[in-house]
């Protein structure tokens, strides 16, 4: 239920670090790493409060934020660490019931996607091919203008399933990620996986996992 509401979506869009993958502490880890030789620390709450934005955004505001002024190279050779970071540490966990759930949905009918802020060539590298192909429609963080919160990322995905924004239902765990679902004018459920409760507070309904939402859709 979603506020006295039955729900009826037709397609249900999922986003992917910390909903599907259990991949945020790597995303931690590689901010860190490689935002260091700049002399910028940040925390695991300052990365997963910005989880859903376009990668050039989160660069430029931590390295504003620390006074250091967003340069071509600065960005390029940021964004070029951070990807190799990632990409050695990383260790692909597929959240419990992940799998299942998405079986699941498709079996009762229901249109599935994935909308990321990650880019297209860390999506092969984090998200398994079986899992991939499970997805009708996928849109990355390339592939739009502007990123979460922003609702674009969504409304492509309605525009690309060939739905309208009501009849799908998104399932986040960031905050920025359930404004972009609530400004595109969808029901949000958010998964308590990266922060607490009280960041989640603007979704629809919240749940600890992944299988308390097949108990509700399936």
């Amino acid at each position: 239920m979603i506020k006295g509401k039955k729900l009826h979506p037709k397609a249900i869009i999922f986003d992917m670090d910390g909903v599907i993958v259990d991949s945020m502490v790597y995303h931690f880890f590689a901010w860190y790493e490689a935002l260091r030789p700049l002399g910028i620390r940040v925390t695991c709450f300052d990365v997963y409060a910005k989880e859903g934005e376009r990668w050039e955004k989160s660069m430029r505001d931590f390295l504003l934020k620390s006074n250091i002024r967003p340069t071509a190279k600065i960005m390029k050779d940021l964004f070029l660490r951070r990807h190799t970071i990632f990409k050695k540490v990383y260790r692909r966990v597929i959240f419990n019931g992940a799998e299942e759930l998405l079986v699941c949905l498709k079996n009762r009918g229901y249109v599935l996607g994935l909308v990321t802020g990650t880019p297209f060539t860390q999506v092969r590298l984090i998200l398994p091919e079986k899992i991939k192909s499970v997805f009708n429609c996928i849109i990355t963080g390339d592939m739009v203008h502007n990123g979460k919160p922003d609702p674009e990322p969504y409304l492509k995905a309605a525009k690309c399933l060939k739905l309208k924004p009501a009849q799908c239902l998104v399932v986040e765990n960031a905050p920025l990620g359930i404004l972009s679902a609530k400004n595109a004018g969808m029901p949000c459920v958010a998964v308590s996986t990266s922060l607490p409760g009280d960041y989640l507070k603007k979704a629809d309904v919240i749940v600890d996992n992944l299988v308390k939402i097949k108990k509700i859709l399936c």
